[in-house]
């Protein structure tokens, strides 16, 4: 029986290894089963298939694991590798699939692990999802549902599924379990065999959701679902009788809107479109980088309703979450892309792929915004992720833009109807070493009027392909919006209601907090990489150029900064050194080198000083917490240390809407203690037995201080221009003092020469003022004008200290 099995195994190979391509995903990429290698190794799978087993055995080479195909020997018995949960169905309607053996293997492997207390075999449970098709809505007899999941397929089917979407399969190793612990946790009995093989099913099948996502909805259905929402029924009525029309032309308008928003999801769309990212990927990129990515798995598989929130630097944006999100094994979110974006071709395709269409506004229409929410809220209710940008569009400046709350409230909105599944936001940082739209960004922001999407505009794109460099997608931390609201609002859920949710009086100032906390969230999530640190540096520089060896020598020292005293756990700092990240930097073209006697020239010049601004912005507020110590120390010959950390946790505080910093004050006095010891470490600055710091007389260490100390030179000049144009002329109106500021701040760019559009942003002004007004530094008088409050002449005291004297003299003139 053996010889013919292993025969079996054998014609089968070849076919498989022809048509099987793996797609392998272990639950954790860096502690894989592999470093245990000591250890006796098991498999549990949920069908005893040999396509499945040779699928296993080809991916198992590959993560240089064990055959699963082989025998354990345990204390001179021979155990079989592989525990199957399932045999396939029979081929006749009549006919009933067999039991396997493995509730009797496993109840052997504990009884075994009982009897020798060394013993520790571990067990991978291993899932093969074939081609990520998931089940209909209806089962119609046709190829979809042939090839869909369905429990236990019979030999027939499987022929298919392999010849089909063998090419497309997922094979998920989960962390090894083990043995020893089941026993000792459980016990050996045939009661724990039992329910650990339950477990595993359940396992296997909130992965394979996860993997496939749940029934799928044709358009039609969704439609149908719609118009017999208690909501847009009644709103239909309200129409109908307010404005005396006919129903029939309500309900036509109705279906324009819902054809106008909803998508056409197809995974044959999906498989396409990995095949053509994969290979434009490899064209445009060195690589895709991507972190924490384990934690989407855990909430998949815990049954969150997962809703993704990126920042938005780039129309790349939606192919390379897209794309990144498959590849580890979970099913591809609805997008909300704006309808700008539903132009021919690009529309139906991106359709197809999953993204819906949004107006840019639907303020007063009613019909509208009602059947959107509603459509927002049937995706959730139907299991669907999500991903929507909260900035409601791309960011021209490479700062995050203040969020636009509209989704977020919609979402919350959704929860009121009593959906029973916890709505998870998942923030992403998703950074670029070049953004292909950043030329036109500059044009936009320098007056130009923003082009209207086209094919001929992807056709140009497309021509214009090159490397880009490296791109980053780090995965923040999930916030719960039900435990937030549990917070936020301990009696939210009185205000459900499933037929009529109303909009309730904490909504909005709920949302304006989570909002804020999501691009918090999403900073905290940062990546560093060459192209950014190199533009910051340079442009701190007093004329955008340093030495080849001087650039490498400050590119370790904020790389060395971020090692020993990071942003936050969740930042990603390159491993490479200095040198190897600069050559990087230049094989891309990003920075200008000029040769003289004495060496290399790094240097930004022409239209690359507006271009690696942008990525200068992407990064900065990492550096802003040590950017202010070494700012401080430089200006400031002896500060006693206390006073040090006060003086920055006021900047701080104070920053944090405008650079959306995570940090509490408890947080920035840890952090800048880190900081100190780093530059201490460094004989940078040292601190005297009466517990003043003051930095060394080394000029070449000075030099590192002074170019760190002047990335939150202009975030300091902006303070500098508020506090001195309140204290003299108060009492002033917030309108008069933003557009005096904005005044001010163009005659320092001048003079500067700044070239940073954010620098002079009115908005950005005014979200200073609001933190001043909102820690107590200016009050509003009866007339509901600004006026100095207490604090304000010390923070004056502070900023004017750390700002250059010509500034000053600029500002006071």
């Amino acid at each position: 029986m053996l010889a013919l099995r292993s025969l079996f195994y054998l014609l089968l190979k070849l076919p498989v290894r022809l048509l099987v391509r793996c797609k392998i995903v272990p639950d954790n990429q860096e502690k894989s089963a592999a470093a245990v290698p000591e250890k006796p190794v098991f498999y549990i799978v949920r069908y005893q298939s040999a396509s499945d087993l040779l699928a296993l055995q080809s991916a198992c080479k590959q993560q240089k694991l064990p055959d699963p195909l082989g025998q354990v020997n345990l204390a001179g018995k021979l155990f079989p590798r592989t525990l199957c949960l399932e045999k396939p169905s029979s081929v006749f309607p009549w006919g009933k699939a067999g039991k396997t053996t493995a509730t009797s293997q496993g109840l052997a492997i504990l009884n075994q692990h009982n009897l020798d207390g060394q013993l520790d075999a571990q067990l991978i449970p291993a899932n093969l999802i074939w081609g990520r098709t998931p089940t209909k809505e209806k089962n119609d007899a046709n190829v979809g549902t042939l090839l869909a999941d369905q429990e236990s397929p019979n030999w027939l089917r499987k022929f298919f599924i392999v010849l089909f979407l063998g090419r497309h399969t997922l094979v998920r190793f989960s962390e090894a379990l083990s043995f020893r612990y089941m026993v000792d946790k459980h016990g050996h009995d045939e009661r724990t065999a039992h329910k650990f093989m339950r477990v595993a099913r359940f396992h296997f099948h909130r992965q394979t959701i996860a993997a496939t996502g749940p029934r799928l909805m044709h358009r039609q259905q969704m439609f149908t679902a719609l118009f017999a929402n208690p909501s847009i029924k009644r709103l239909i009525a309200d129409e109908v009788k307010n404005k005396g029309v006919d129903e029939a032309k309500v309900k036509k308008q109705a279906l324009a809107i819902m054809d106008e928003i909803a998508g056409d999801y197809r995974d044959s769309m999906i498989r396409f479109g990995e095949r053509l990212l994969s290979w434009l990927w490899n064209r445009l990129y060195d690589g895709i980088e991507v972190k924490n990515a384990k934690v989407l798995r855990e909430l998949a598989q815990d049954g969150h309703e997962i809703i993704y929130v990126p920042c938005h630097r780039s129309h790349m944006d939606y192919l390379l979450l897209t794309y990144v999100i498959y590849h580890e094994g979970l099913v591809t979110p609805r997008i909300a892309a704006g309808i700008n974006l539903n132009f021919w071709p690009a529309g139906p395709i991106f359709r197809k792929a999953g993204a819906f269409f949004i107006r840019r506004s639907f303020r007063g229409n009613r019909l509208y915004s009602t059947i959107f929410r509603e459509y927002l809220g049937l995706l959730f209710e139907r299991g669907y992720s999500v991903k929507y940008y909260s900035e409601g569009g791309r960011s021209r400046t490479g700062r995050l833009l203040a969020p636009k709350t509209g989704m977020l409230a919609m979402t919350i909105q959704s929860l009121l109807r009593g959906i029973d599944r916890p709505l998870t936001l998942v923030p992403v940082y998703i950074g670029y070493e070049h953004v292909m739209e950043v030329g036109t960004y500059h044009k936009e922001l320098s007056g130009s009027q923003k082009k209207k999407e086209s094919i001929f505009g992807v056709l140009k794109a497309i021509k214009n392909l090159r490397n880009y460099g490296k791109g980053y997608v780090n995965f923040g931390q999930p916030m719960n919006i039900n435990q937030f609201l549990n917070q936020q609002v301990p009696d939210w859920k009185d205000a459900i209601d499933p037929v009529d949710p109303q909009k309730p009086s904490w909504l909005t100032p709920s949302v304006n907090v989570l909002a804020n906390q999501v691009m918090t969230s999403v900073n905290r999530s940062a990546a560093l990489n060459g192209v950014a640190l190199t533009a910051l540096i340079l442009q701190s520089s007093e004329n955008k150029a340093l030495s080849k060896a001087q650039l490498e020598a400050q590119l370790d020292f904020f790389l060395d900064l971020q090692r020993q005293a990071p942003y936050s756990d969740l930042l990603t700092v390159p491993r490479d050194s200095g040198q190897e990240l600069l050559a990087h930097v230049i094989k891309l073209g990003k920075v200008t080198v000029s040769e003289d006697s004495f060496g290399a020239i790094i240097s930004l010049t022409g239209s690359s000083v507006l271009e690696m601004r942008y990525y200068r912005n992407n990064i900065l507020h990492t550096y802003v917490l040590p950017s202010l110590v070494c700012r401080i120390l430089e200006f400031t010959p002896k500060i006693n240390h206390s006073e040090l950390v006060e003086q920055i946790q006021k900047i701080i505080s104070l920053s944090k809407g405008d650079l959306f910093l995570w940090q509490d004050e408890q947080r920035v006095a840890q952090q800048v203690e880190q900081v100190l010891t780093f530059l201490g470490q460094q004989d940078i600055a040292r601190q005297s037995k009466a517990g003043f710091w003051s930095l060394t007389d080394d000029t070449q260490l000075r030099t590192k201080v002074r170019l760190m100390g002047e990335c939150v030179d202009e975030t300091l000049q902006r303070f500098a221009i508020i506090t001195s144009l309140v204290c003299r002329l108060a009492p002033v109106g917030k309108g008069e003092l933003e557009e005096k500021v904005v005044a001010i701040a163009k005659r320092l760019s001048v003079l500067s020469n700044i070239n940073a559009p954010e620098f002079i942003d009115k908005k950005a002004q005014g979200t200073l003022i609001n933190a001043m007004k909102e820690q107590g530094y200016i009050s509003v008088d009866e007339q509901g004008r600004l006026i100095e409050s207490t604090g304000l002449a010390e923070l004056k005291a502070i900023v004017t200290n750390l700002v250059d004297i010509e500034v000053l003299q600029s500002i006071a003139r």
